[in-house]
């Protein structure tokens, strides 16, 4: 194997698909990073056996081939090179020759043929998804899902089709995030559970991407017509054990989670009493202020709705005591629920919208929150016992 490429070019690749590479590898080759050399595109992969990530780049391919190399010794050697242009080719089968202008490094690799092989799957279902209300999606549900594994299915986000559109659900049992997206193609038969890890490292690459995209504008280059970042669609395909996500030159592969998602609908308050729209950075200021006493007893935070206020306090703790009164939009009965400091934080550093309704049962039923900007986008949290004043 012989080729020649832009440094940018596989230093891009190569964070790109570090990522599906874990702290703790099964077996020592999970540590590498697979090359292949072909037609002309190099081929960058590496999988952690649940989560795979495959992209490719142009390059200037002299002879064909392929081999496997350990991702931190690839990745320093592209991290701190001053050149443009690198030539790699393998030397004596199993090392990698690394040149450039100023640098020439020799990697001890493997053989490709002992790296494990990354099926493509059997597509059953396939759909397109604007990259724009996708990525909207991604930032406002993943960050509910639990971050251990006791309940798998809680690990995940579930996705379904109803009515044309797609419902990305997840939740950690005590608060829950659902969003509702177009989708091109999909079917009603839609029914899983993905990974969150899988949809945060998708919600990494296109975030990234619009970024580069937003920093060109502003240098004032212009881009090629139909190319704009809101046009630009993911294609994603699902089997009954797997799913794969396209976008650009990069494959995100992943096995699905098997188990049944908890019927979350029965928990949404069907009616509310008490309807309240407050201030967006108001709120979080006074919630990140009183979170320091609030998290010494279950991060407490009692708020009282009236007509044209709400009172919010915290509980009497050994360090002392905070409470705060705010002016309200309201509509319906006087209220009061007790919350977590900590998930009311969460869900706010999420959103960006001026302003927060919250509607409310009573101190007994979760608290529902929605945001105008987004109609089909609601949160939930679930009521803490209300602290004895």
């Amino acid at each position: 194997m012989k080729f020649s490429c832009k440094k940018d070019d596989l230093l891009q690749a190569l964070n790109l698909v570090s990522r599906a590479i874990g702290g703790q590898q099964a077996l020592p080759i999970l540590g590498n990073i697979l090359l292949e050399a072909e037609g002309k595109r190099c081929m960058v992969s590496a999988t952690d056996l649940e989560l795979s990530i495959i992209t490719s780049f142009e390059a200037n391919i002299e002879n064909e081939g392929s081999i496997t190399i350990p991702a931190k010794a690839f990745l320093n050697f592209a991290q701190y090179n001053f050149d443009d242009e690198i030539l790699l080719e393998t030397n004596e089968g199993t090392q990698l020759k690394c040149t450039s202008e100023r640098a020439k490094t020799v990697i001890a690799g493997e053989s490709a043929q002992e790296y494990p092989t990354i099926t493509p799957i059997e597509k059953e279902t396939t759909f397109s998804l604007q990259v724009g209300p996708l990525l909207n999606a991604l930032h406002i549900v993943t960050f509910a899902s639990a971050r251990t594994t006791l309940r798998p299915v809680l690990s995940g986000v579930y996705l379904r089709a109803e009515k044309g559109k797609l419902i990305f659900v997840a939740t950690d049992s005590y608060r829950l995030s659902e969003c509702s997206i177009d989708a091109d193609g999909s079917g009603t038969d839609i029914s899983c559970i993905i990974p969150t890890k899988v949809l945060e490292e998708l919600r990494s690459i296109l975030g990234s991407r619009k970024g580069e995209e937003e920093e060109k504008d502003e240098k004032g280059e212009k881009k090629k017509k139909g190319a704009s970042f809101k046009e630009k669609e993911v294609e994603v395909s699902l089997s009954s054990q797997q799913i794969e996500i396209r976008t650009g030159n990069t494959i995100l592969l992943s096995r699905l989670i098997d188990g049944k998602f908890p019927d979350y609908q029965q928990i949404i308050p069907k009616e509310s009493k008490t309807t309240v729209s407050l201030p967006t950075k108001e709120l979080m200021t006074v919630v990140k202020r009183m979170h320091y006493f609030a998290k010494e007893i279950n991060n407490n935070l009692t708020f009282t709705f009236k007509k044209k206020s709400v009172h919010i306090t915290t509980p009497q703790t050994q360090s002392g005591q905070d409470e705060t009164t705010l002016e309200v939009s309201s509509e319906g009965e006087d209220n009061k629920i007790a919350l977590s400091s900590s998930y009311l934080l969460d869900f706010l550093t999420h959103i960006d919208d001026e302003e927060v309704e919250i509607q409310l049962a009573d101190s007994m039923h979760p608290a529902v929150f929605r945001i105008s900007s987004n109609p089909f986008f609601l949160h939930l949290i679930m009521p803490l016992r209300i602290a004895e004043e």
